[in-house]
């Protein structure tokens, strides 16, 4: 397998305040911060890794939880090789909703075989709601990847991106050459897309 160069596009939704950023910034950048501001439409961070023995470059995108930013996420799921469910194990209410998630990344995403990982965050949280099997049966009864993690204490949060990442490369024609130039094009246009995605949020606020 010759994986070297390659750009994997992977996705991070679920809904609002489960710690999807919180998860991107302490994958990325070794960091946690208590106090993040809700993501407003799409974030984006560059991940470089090696996975068993692969030199990998992940373009993770972190999408918003919230209703009102929902008809700014469908072309994000195009291309995505692999879709990362968060819900909080804190609160009930986010894992009920994956049900809805999932509808959403069968109606957008372009590809049949994208890998997705279901994520239950903040298991540092005393006040547990969801309990670990719920999780992991809810996962396999879906064909999902499954695990638990805490972004604060960063338990599972590597594990989880690497696991992601190895199904990916174990899945024909996710990472192909066609992949690979995705990739590229999904790096160089990132920039004009946030701008792109500034400007609809700006027009959406002026109008209300």
């Amino acid at each position: 397998m010759d994986s070297a160069g390659l750009t994997l596009k992977l996705l991070l939704v679920g809904d609002s305040a489960v710690g999807k950023s919180s998860l991107l910034l302490r994958f990325t950048e070794g960091a946690f911060e208590p106090c993040l501001k809700p993501t407003i439409g799409v974030d984006f961070k560059v991940k470089k890794m090696v996975v068993d023995g692969h030199a990998v470059q992940l373009a993770i995108w972190d999408t918003a939880g919230q209703e009102r930013f929902r008809t700014l996420t469908p072309s994000y799921y195009r291309g995505a090789q692999g879709v990362v469910l968060v819900y909080d194990v804190t609160r009930k209410d986010t894992f009920t909703g994956l049900e809805s998630w999932l509808n959403e990344l069968e109606m957008y995403t372009t590809r049949s075989n994208t890998v997705k990982m279901l994520v239950g965050n903040k298991t540092d949280k005393p006040d547990r709601e969801v309990e670990r099997r719920e999780g992991l049966q809810f996962a396999r009864k879906r064909s999902l990847l499954f695990i638990e993690t805490s972004a604060k204490t960063q338990d599972g949060v590597r594990h989880a991106f690497e696991e992601l990442v190895i199904k990916i490369l174990q899945t024909p024609g996710l990472w192909d050459k066609s992949a690979e130039k995705w990739g590229v094009r999904l790096m160089e246009s990132s920039t004009q897309q946030e701008k792109n995605l500034c400007a609809q949020i700006q027009t959406s606020r002026t109008a209300k």
